[in-house]
């Protein structure tokens, strides 16, 4: 029997403001999350969704985790937040690149300027990476399998991944899985831009010619996958189907991607065959884009060499970074969620602030504004590309209802 993952509910918290449907919408209309050269969740105020208790005992992340979860359950239709079959059956996967690095720097300075003796003990708690993972699966008695995934920005969809493989192979029913960050701190800040990393204009622009490095965001993005049967059997609302997901590394260098794409392009031939389409069944690709210009130059290039160049013409490709900045571990997971919604509407969303071409960056990268994709009796297939530091490449397959 094939298990299938369909996804049911959907949630997020991002620099365009708090709802799946919000990111989706404001960045097809053109709306920019970023000020002052971050994309920050400025619409976001804990105490407006969550206890005070959970405030108090939760690093950031992790409260964006919270709320992006429980938008996803109640999209997902769960009663009382709790799931809908069998606890033990019911994982929780949720990726971080850095963690609760907030609370490590506040922590690290109460030590040196206070002591030991008042630092807090739920330091550990808050700080360590899965922490989103397991605070989510207690609020919502998630008791199968539970872990976090850490593979920097490419962490959201390998969690995804993983989750829809829990599925496949008969060891969950459902997940609730994607990604969180909340890493806009004055050490990680000034370490991207010691590694000259971030942007110096303050603007995300990939694939322009002008593009001097990504801006840092924050925020969450989760998704809830349950197989196939057991979600129609429960009358649950399908948006789409996880059809294909793969994982390579460029085993090249620990920051700079592989410059032919060789490795990035060999995860979208995996996707595409583990979910079993073609190239040509392709009509949308949310391109991991963070306007640096060694990963858009890649990345053109891994897109072109999988899909094939007369086929990669053909495609839209759009960055989600040029309207909310690069979430890091979150970013495949926020991402996933826009590639979902964008394939449901049948429109490509914009790539902001591309206005001046690069040589060699040649494909359609939906410049500005958005347009409608393809549609009649065409499958909305999609993929949704994350790559990280490390050399991590993991990409998903999805396929809207």
């Amino acid at each position: 029997m094939t298990r299938n993952a369909v996804i049911t509910g959907v949630g997020a918290v991002t620099p365009l403001g708090v709802g799946a449907r919000t990111l989706h919408e404001r960045w097809t209309a053109g709306r920019s999350g970023i000020e002052g050269g971050f994309g920050r969740a400025s619409d976001f105020e804990p105490k407006e969704h969550l206890s005070t208790k959970d405030v108090r005992r939760s690093d950031r992340f992790t409260q964006f985790a919270l709320v992006a979860a429980a938008e996803a359950i109640e999209d997902a239709g769960w009663e009382d937040g709790s799931p809908p079959g069998d606890p033990d059956r019911t994982a929780c996967v949720i990726a971080t690149g850095i963690g609760g690095i907030g609370t490590l720097e506040d922590q690290h300075i109460v030590l040196q300027e206070q002591g030991a003796g008042r630092i807090s003990p739920l330091s550990i708690p808050m700080l360590m990476a899965n922490a989103a993972t397991g605070v989510v699966a207690m609020k919502h008695n998630l008791r199968g399998q539970s872990f976090g995934a850490v593979s920097a920005c490419a962490a959201g969809a390998h969690a995804i991944g993983m989750a829809e493989r829990l599925i496949a192979y008969g060891d969950a029913d459902r997940v609730v899985t994607g990604g969180s960050e909340a890493a806009i701190t004055p050490l990680a800040t000034a370490a991207f831009s010691k590694m000259d990393a971030l942007s110096d204009s303050g603007v995300s622009r990939p694939f322009d010619r002008r593009r001097d490095g990504f801006v840092m965001g924050e925020g969450a993005g989760i998704l809830v996958l349950e197989e196939e049967e057991a979600a129609k059997e429960r009358g649950a609302r399908i948006l789409g189907y996880l059809r294909g997901y793969a994982s390579t590394s460029d085993a090249h260098h620990l920051t700079a991607p592989e410059p032919s794409g060789r490795g990035a392009a060999k995860a979208v031939e995996l996707a595409l065959a583990d979910a079993g389409v073609a190239p040509e069944d392709v009509i949308y690709v949310n391109a991991h884009g963070t306007s640096t210009p060694l990963n858009d130059r890649s990345e053109t290039q891994a897109i072109k060499s999988a899909l094939g160049e007369e086929r990669a013409a053909k495609v839209p490709v759009s960055s989600t970074k040029s309207a909310i900045g690069h979430l890091l571990g979150a970013a495949g997971a926020v991402e996933a969620i826009a590639t979902l919604l964008a394939l449901r509407d049948r429109i490509a969303p914009p790539t902001l602030n591309y206005e001046e071409p690069d040589e060699g960056l040649d494909l359609d990268y939906v410049p500005q504004e958005a347009r409608p994709l393809r549609n009649g009796d065409v499958r909305a297939v999609g993929i949704s590309n994350a790559f990280g530091f490390g050399g991590h490449n993991a990409v998903l397959c999805l396929e809207a209802s």
